[in-house]
């Protein structure tokens, strides 16, 4: 008797168990676009020319690169990439001569 019901038990603590699904912390994904915002030197960072080369997460997106590279100043450029759910990540520049454009590179990412 104390046999069968260990059995029994176990076979339900089994059951209970098995189909009960472990729910796993959801890491969110992301893409991740660069924008390169070449600026004039000596001339208070006024935006020469804005660039974006072809990548794979502006595919099906509501941004296109032309769009982007018709903005003018990098206050536009941040407004656009907000109102479109792009996230502002990171700048760097890089910076060679004294009179050589500043060129600065901005990471966006959007959650997929």
């Amino acid at each position: 008797m104390m046999k069968n019901l260990a059995l029994i038990t176990l076979f339900a603590l089994l059951l209970v168990f098995s189909s009960t699904r472990l729910l796993a912390q959801s890491i969110p994904q992301y893409d991740y676009i660069e924008v390169i915002v070449i600026q004039k030197a000596n001339n208070r960072g006024k935006v020469k020319r804005i660039k974006v080369e072809e990548q794979a997460s502006l595919e099906g997106k509501s941004i296109t690169i032309d769009e982007i590279e018709d903005i003018k100043d990098t206050s536009a450029l941040l407004r656009y990439m907000n109102e479109a759910n792009w996230e502002f990540l990171e700048r760097q520049a890089v910076v060679s001569e004294d009179n050589d454009p500043v060129w600065m590179s901005y990471i966006f990412r959007k959650a997929k």
